[in-house]
């Protein structure tokens, strides 16, 4: 398995995700990654070797009350190749929107618009769409 593809099981889980977000306010022990969730340290730990097999941290020593660290650049990887899938997402509603263009200007018909079709925002999924 290729690293992006560890990196995007490893972020699979919400426990992990959570773990990796509890990470970008600063380096935190096992122990206190632990405190807030009904799961035994030796359950977080599992997680945790997860994320670190993903390189998306990394222990300085093999005990608990070693600090945990988020490698952030691994991010990097995965920013880079999600971007690239929204560049053409972006091409594509560019097109939508020449097509769609073009109709209204060839028909007069306004219910075509382009304005009504708009990408989605970052918050929105992938299947919401806005309308104007």
């Amino acid at each position: 398995m290729d690293q992006l593809s560890r990196v995007f099981a490893a972020l699979a889980d919400p426990t992990r995700r959570d773990l990796v977000a509890r990470l970008t306010d600063g380096d935190a022990t096992v122990g206190e990654l632990a405190a807030p969730y009904e799961v035994s340290v030796q359950a977080v730990s599992k997680h945790l070797k997860v994320l670190e097999q993903a390189g998306l941290v990394s222990r300085a020593g093999a005990t608990h009350r070693s600090p945990v660290h988020l490698e952030a650049q691994v991010f990097d990887l995965a920013t880079a190749w999600l971007e690239r899938y929204r560049r053409e997402a972006e091409r594509r509603y560019q097109r939508l929107d020449a097509v769609l263009a073009a109709l209204t200007e060839a028909t007069g018909d306004q219910t075509a618009a382009p304005s009504t079709i708009t990408k989605p925002s970052h918050d929105d999924g992938p299947l919401n769409r806005e309308t104007a």
